[in-house]
């Protein structure tokens, strides 16, 4: 008995020593992380407006932009609120497959390009921000991914809305041109934001924005606009259309309200410009945004699943029994998404184009 106290003991202490030493191991493993800059010291391109400081070197090994998600620097934040973001989306999808079959019911579906496309540009989100710091090529590329996201997000939108929440009204006077409409939007706010992008060179910030915020102000008002009819409804005739009969009523006014709160931030790079210099890491507009926009997307998932739940009888009554609508959405997110792949792929290649002039001319 005491051979076999004594050989646990032994065990024991050599496990304490194992733990002890992970310190170290994680040390040795990591490498030295550079210190962050001031916006002196990077190219102009990288700056942002009022931010001074917090800006990582760039043409560092892939290893430290992967690191730098546990380093303080100005876009820490960024990448954390997606990334947080995709992760609530994931769990509420979890919790819905629990009772949603996402499998056999076709009617289903529409939701689930939904749930799919919200963590698809929350990630491609994250990974721009943490990332796109490599290089300016990369920066690039990695934003043109970002505006991907973008983009597939919008057609989720649009079919989520255009299947459970339109009203008979707006159905029939939409139906034919909704969805190819839809996802025209999404590849120009595609192309737009990547354009805006591309001319940063030769143009001023407000060109960038301009090709940024109006391709997708059109798409956003055009995929909502089934939303902000049966709004309209609720808000004109109250007594017909109570809060009680329409228990999704409160989350779409929800999506709208954080939506045009979050575009307010980031088309205006408040508050860091009214504190130059003391918002490098925590309280820029952009933050704002990413926040304002995963409570905005949570609304809309849990909008559209109060509305899947309570409006069966009308949605299939408008867009067929045996859910077909459903499967041709299904199958043009698919497309949209490869769309605005190659779009995105194209301008990768002018701008290589364009940095290999720029280099051979120096």
């Amino acid at each position: 008995m005491a051979t076999i106290d004594m050989d646990r003991i032994g065990r024991l202490f050599i496990n304490l020593q194992q733990v002890k030493s992970v310190p170290q191991m994680l040390t040795e493993a990591a490498p030295s992380m550079p210190g962050t800059l001031r916006d002196t010291d990077v190219p102009g391109f990288f700056r942002e407006l009022h931010i001074h400081a917090g800006y990582r070197p760039l043409h560092q090994g892939w290893r430290y932009y992967f690191l730098s998600l546990f380093q303080r620097h100005n876009e820490t934040i960024n990448v954390w609120s997606h990334l947080l973001g995709s992760l609530l989306v994931l769990v509420k999808f979890l919790q819905l497959a629990e009772t949603v079959d996402f499998v056999q019911d076709t009617h289903a579906w529409p939701l689930l390009i939904l749930l799919l496309s919200s963590m698809v540009y929350t990630a491609c989100s994250t990974v721009a921000h943490l990332l796109a710091a490599k290089s300016e090529f990369h920066h690039y590329c990695f934003y043109f991914l970002d505006y991907i996201g973008v983009a597939q997000y919008q057609y989720g939108s649009a079919v989520a809305h255009f299947y459970y929440a339109v009203e008979p009204d707006y159905h029939s006077w939409v139906s034919s041109v909704f969805m190819p409409t839809a996802t025209l939007l999404c590849c120009l706010s595609c192309l737009g934001c990547c354009y805006g992008k591309y001319w940063n060179y030769s143009q001023r910030v407000w060109v960038r924005k301009v090709g940024q915020v109006v391709p997708s102000a059109l798409a956003y008002a055009w995929d909502t606009s089934p939303v902000f009819h049966r709004l309209l409804l609720w808000f004109l005739w109250p007594t017909l259309h109570s809060e009680d009969g329409d228990p999704a009523i409160s989350f779409h006014g929800g999506q709208v309200a954080f939506f045009l709160s979050s575009a307010f931030f980031f088309t205006i790079p408040l508050p860091e410009r009214l504190f130059p210099g003391h918002c490098d890491f925590l309280g820029q507009g952009h933050q704002l945004f990413h926040v304002l926009l995963v409570l905005c997307t949570l609304c809309q998932i849990q909008a559209s699943y109060v509305d899947y739940l309570g409006r069966r009888p009308l949605y299939t009554q408008l867009h067929g029994e045996g859910g077909a609508a459903a499967t041709v959405y299904l199958v043009q997110y698919g497309a949209t998404v490869l769309t605005c792949v190659f779009i995105a792929v194209f301008m990768a290649k002018k701008v290589k184009c364009l940095l290999d002039c720029r280099d051979k001319c120096k």
